[in-house]
């Protein structure tokens, strides 16, 4: 008889970006952090299905905060996304325009 860890789907692979310019982090640490990941999300998924006789409270509150949550990403996402993009961009129009006045030739008289 097989366990409840073996009756579970595979943990979908994640497709890291072949060009290292593009990504935060190393190749080799993205990779060790999605396996750990993978490992935690085995683990808890065996635990919820070793206990399973019904719906844990977990899985009742998941179904309750699901639409509440879904509502507030709704309605405050796209500002807290453009007010995080305007911050980036302010500050990074700021490290160039500070580069430009730094590499400005000073005029001798």
């Amino acid at each position: 008889m097989a366990g409840p860890a073996s009756d579970l789907p595979p943990v979908p692979a994640v497709e890291m970006p072949t060009d290292p310019g593009h990504s935060l982090l190393a190749p080799e640490k993205a990779a060790a952090t999605a396996a750990s990941l993978g490992s935690l999300l085995r683990a808890m998924a065996a635990n919820r299905t070793a206990r399973r006789d019904g719906p844990s409270i977990e899985d009742v509150v998941r179904a309750q905060m699901r639409p509440l949550l879904k509502e507030w990403l709704d309605v405050h996402l796209p500002r807290v996304v453009e007010h995080l993009v305007r911050v980036e961009i302010e500050r990074f129009v700021g490290q160039v325009l500070s580069n430009q006045v730094d590499d400005k030739p000073t005029m001798k008289e």
